[in-house]
């Protein structure tokens, strides 16, 4: 269970780098819509510059399936090195020439059935730089004989990865007819659900953030696997928008992550004990900027998600009725990467947007509730968020200080020291806020440790695989760990 709760972090971790592309994506197409609305929807002659821009987004959503494939691999790797990238789409082009309908009705003598039409999404991506990753760790190191040894080591990874690919070609022959008819199944169930299964989406999509899983959730609702695709159908990349209809399982988090978790950290500000409120507001007014923003809300929701997990089931019902409210009315909003101000701008000129700046009205209900619910649950159950914390020792208190006194280089040493030394650490990576670990063992490290380094919080899945929550400065903390590894 150890074993796949690593891997399933390490997935969430790479992940994260084919979705990083689609920012520049969104702000393309916003900018070309906002040049001009005749884009892509057939009235008129669209400005060039403007279909220039669109298009240009559109080439990166468009090809997210093969952007997943390169992303995973190299993420997935060991190394992080690009032949694993090469690997990846190796991968990815056997798979998709071989299951492509033209073939099948070949090797069937019939017609393909239609789930071989829609071999090209995320999820077979996301298989393909998995076998990509796993060959390249494998294999990268292997030595053949005298008379081959030109393919030896880093060259014999794409040929090994192309034997692998026809063998989960032919594995998804058999069961991708019936992987896709239930993924589609149940998207078909949520789309019958209508404001409440938008509303149902957004709960889990909350809930499954501490263990890095709802990658896998988003993926049945904004791409192209279970056929709802609402991202790209929003932005006009995919045919099959329908105005008032699609945006409506992203819409919803507008209020939540411009509004609503700002205004937590608030209530969280206004509830910290009196001498700790000047470290509480750094920590939760800059998790606030960033939401409101960029919509990246680990930073703020790490704040207190292990502090008060009751108050964070609180976040993802409230999450669950934004987005039910919001589907149930004619709003209607989309993004590239996440529900920031910034999203909100440019995506209110796409053709499928619909009355997008009524968000900002519900957002400030939204703000007020999550407000006063906050606050009154942190003042009558006493929940230990940012600030309310038991006191700590002075020696916690000078120890943080001297390390941000060192920079990267003199936390990373401390971190390591805390965590038990390197000969503790079998795996380390970073995500956007946490670092992900594979320890030898995690009960010699001390979360107490950890807050003095200025942590957020410490989660534990077994005897060794833990992650740190340390906010957006994770990828360059882990960098610096790595030098001393």
């Amino acid at each position: 269970m150890q074993k796949v709760l690593a891997k399933l972090q390490k997935l969430g971790k790479a992940l994260m780098l084919p979705i990083a592309c689609l920012p520049a994506a969104g702000i393309l197409m916003g900018i070309g819509y906002m040049i001009s609305s005749s884009v892509m929807s057939g009235v008129g002659d669209p400005n060039p510059i403007a279909f220039f821009l669109v298009k240009a987004g559109g080439a990166i959503i468009d090809n997210m399936p093969i952007l997943f494939a390169i992303g995973v691999a190299i993420g997935l790797s060991d190394d992080h090195e690009g032949t694993s990238a090469l690997a990846g789409l190796v991968s990815w082009l056997m798979v998709q020439q071989i299951l492509s309908p033209g073939v099948v009705s070949v090797l069937t003598g019939a017609e393909a059935n239609a789930a071989f039409g829609k071999v090209s999404n995320q999820f077979i991506g996301i298989l393909c730089g998995a076998v990509g990753a796993i060959c390249y760790n494998k294999f990268k190191n292997t030595k053949l004989p005298e008379a081959l040894s030109f393919f030896s080591g880093k060259r014999s990874v794409a040929i090994v990865t192309a034997l692998f690919s026809i063998v989960l070609a032919l594995i998804l022959f058999f069961i991708w007819p019936f992987l896709y008819t239930a993924l589609t199944s149940l998207g078909e169930a949520i789309i019958s659900l209508g404001a409440l299964g938008a509303g149902l989406y957004g709960f889990f999509n909350r809930l499954l953030i501490p263990v890095g899983l709802h990658h896998a959730l988003n993926s049945v609702f904004w791409f192209d696997v279970a056929g709802i695709d609402d991202l790209g159908k929003f932005w006009g990349t995919v045919a099959g928008g329908e105005y008032g209809v699609t945006g409506m399982y992203m819409s919803g988090f507008f209020p939540v992550m411009m509004f609503g978790l700002p205004a937590a950290a608030l209530a969280m500000y206004h509830t910290a004990k009196p001498s700790k409120k000047s470290i509480a507001g750094g920590l939760l007014f800059s998790g606030a900027l960033c939401a409101f923003v960029s919509g990246v809300t680990e930073p703020l929701e790490f704040a207190f998600m292990f502090l008060a997990p009751a108050l964070y089931v609180v976040h993802a019902i409230l999450t669950g009725i934004s987005m039910a409210v919001v589907a149930a009315l004619p709003v209607r909003a989309g993004f590239n990467f996440s529900a920031g101000f910034a999203d909100l701008f440019f995506s209110s000129w796409v053709p499928m947007a619909q009355n997008p700046w009524m968000l900002i009205p519900i957002g400030l209900v939204v703000g007020v509730l999550y407000y006063v619910i906050f606050r009154f649950c942190i003042v009558k159950f006493n929940l230990k968020t940012p600030g309310r914390e038991d006191d700590d020792d002075e020696e916690a208190e000078g120890f943080s200080k001297l390390v941000k006194d060192q920079g990267y280089d003199g936390l990373a040493k401390k971190y390591i020291e805390a965590i038990g030394g390197k000969e503790n650490i079998k795996e380390i990576e970073s995500c956007i806020t946490r670092i992900r670990l594979v320890l030898v063992s995690n009960k010699k490290i001390e979360e107490k440790t950890f807050k003095a380094l200025g942590a957020s919080g410490v989660m534990k899945a077994g005897d060794q695989v833990t992650q740190i929550i340390v906010g957006t400065k994770a990828e360059a903390l882990v960098e610096a760990m790595k030098k001393f590894l």
